[in-house]
């Protein structure tokens, strides 16, 4: 086998049940390569990295690490052979400092010589360019200086196998620079980089290949510079697809939410959402932009009446909602759908079907002691229908279907209710290009119907492509209101730092929020 071949994965197959996760997938990473691995929601990415990672064993295949056939009996047996394992998620302790996380759970602990610790973590952190202060507590640090550590661990390690999962889902701009400043140099010093994400403009730019899984099975693998972003997509769903993100023109209507000057702690008693205003009207698409903890989360509940204020106002049509709980606000009359982040906590359960989470949201509308299921199972057998949601059947646990369906389900619930004001907070998080679009399709649909739609989002070139407006967060402060056909990435990316409004005119954003 080539020497250079650092990870050889031969004919691999796993099933769960019935789903055949991965079908004899083939795939093979080099020393010193970056390497994309692309694929639909449930096309099998995961199961492969997991059988990587020693978190699963496969039903039959071989996998080679550094040509020599390997099996892995736990995560463990995996970090040992020089695989690292690099989540979405940052995964340390708030309260411990960067060298804490660092060495957490390695032979020896913290009775070892600390001197010695640093220095050769510094020594790592110069070598691949992460500029990391090792005695900094994490709840100090930026998002992308967490990464930063995170990246650490593993190198610290010995890892020269990286596996990075949607590593730019939270990021500015400028820390995905400096993210990608950082994989080449591992990239230069001899590492094997994976990378998992479903932003193809990224692909382009980071990685050298390319391998596409569709349906469990592998696809191709491409050369990155003689591919394009259409080409791997069309290999993604097995046909022609469109990748433009399409911003539909309507005429805004009245304004129809208006939120003044709130306010807004957390538990602790620290400023969540401070001084926050802005107007929102019908048959507009309204952008957050903001890194993760930015205030984003609790302006989605304060709106819909989940998350107490301490002084403001948020006006639907001139009628405080403040102090309001969100059954008060239906008994009102005002139809207000909120999408969460947290699909399957918020915003579903689980453990129910179809009917059932629908149930949820209209039982209330139903006259008499016995609840009707038949109107609710016509209801989820058309949305199935319009979405394209791929299912079992209605009656089927919705824990068991795939993100990507399960946030249609949701979305699917929630726009047919003919909603005044729609909610999305990270509506395409983690789902496939197909999905995303589907959702992007939905929302413009609600434009359209003269919904006023606040979109909570995280990859900037959606928020500039679907939305009219984007508001910018950082630390609970709005640092921006800006049109979006009058703003660039880069300057929106300064905005969720805390910079000013580079480049806008303060008076077209007083014409925005008018």
């Amino acid at each position: 086998m080539n020497a250079n071949v650092y990870v050889k994965m031969h004919n691999i197959s796993k099933t769960f049940g019935l789903v055949k996760a991965n079908d004899s997938v083939n795939f093979e990473v080099n020393k010193g390569e970056i390497h994309a691995l692309l694929g639909e929601n449930g096309a099998g990415k995961s199961t492969l990295m997991n059988m990587l990672s020693g978190i699963y064993k496969p039903d039959s295949g071989s996998i080679f690490i550094r040509g020599k056939e390997t099996i892995f009996h736990s995560p463990k047996e995996s970090i040992n052979m020089g695989i690292g394992m690099i989540h979405q998620h940052v995964k340390l302790v708030d309260v411990q400092t960067a060298t804490e996380n660092i060495i957490m759970g390695m032979k020896g602990g913290f009775f070892v010589n600390s001197k010695s610790i640093s220095g050769k973590i510094n020594k790592v952190s110069e070598q691949f360019g992460l500029l990391v202060d090792p005695n900094k507590k994490v709840y100090d640090m930026s998002i992308g200086e967490k990464q930063a550590v995170e990246i650490l661990k593993v190198l610290y390690k010995g890892a020269d196998i990286l596996i990075m999962d949607e590593p730019t889902a939270v990021l500015t701009p400028q820390e995905t620079k400096k993210l990608f400043e950082t994989m080449r140099k591992m990239a230069n010093e001899g590492c094997a980089i994976i990378i998992i994400t479903h932003k193809l403009n990224e692909v382009m730019e980071i990685s050298d290949r390319v391998t596409v899984l569709r349906k469990g099975k592998t696809i191709g693998t491409l050369i990155t510079r003689e591919t394009s972003p259409k080409e791997m997509t069309d290999m993604m769903v097995g046909e022609t697809t469109n990748l433009s993100i399409h911003r539909a023109e309507v005429l805004r209507g009245n304004k129809v939410l208006e939120v003044d000057h709130i306010y807004a702690k957390n538990k602790q008693g620290v400023d969540v959402l401070k001084d926050i205003s802005f107007n929102l009207y019908e048959g507009e698409v309204v952008g957050v932009a903001g890194v993760t903890g930015s205030g984003q989360k609790e302006l989605c509940e304060t709106i819909s009446g989940l998350y107490p204020t301490e002084s403001g106002r948020i006006l639907f049509k001139e009628e405080n909602l403040i102090g309001l709980t969100p059954k008060d606000i239906i008994k009102r009359g005002i139809s207000m759908s909120f999408i969460p982040e947290d699909r399957l906590g918020m915003g579903l359960v689980a453990s129910m079907d179809m009917v059932d989470n629908f149930l949820l949201k209209v039982h209330h509308e139903q006259k008499g002691a016995l609840v009707k299921r038949k109107p609710v199972a016509k209801q989820c057998e058309r949305i199935i229908k319009k979405l394209n949601i791929s299912t079992p059947g209605i009656n089927h646990p919705i824990k068991q279907l795939s993100g990507g369906n399960i946030q249609k389900v949701l979305i699917g619930r929630e726009i047919d209710t003919n909603p005044h004001v729609l909610i999305t907070a990270y509506a395409v998080r983690g789902l496939d290009v197909g999905a995303s679009h589907t959702i992007y399709d939905l929302i413009n649909e609600q434009k359209r119907k003269g919904v006023g739609i606040l979109f909570i989002g995280e990859d900037l070139d959606v928020l500039l492509g679907l939305c009219d407006r984007i508001i910018v967060m950082c630390e609970g402060l709005i640092t921006g209101n800006v049109i979006t056909t009058e703003v660039t990435k880069d300057e929106i990316g300064l905005m969720m730092a805390g910079g000013k409004m580079a480049g806008i005119k303060k008076e077209e954003v007083l014409h925005a929020n008018d």
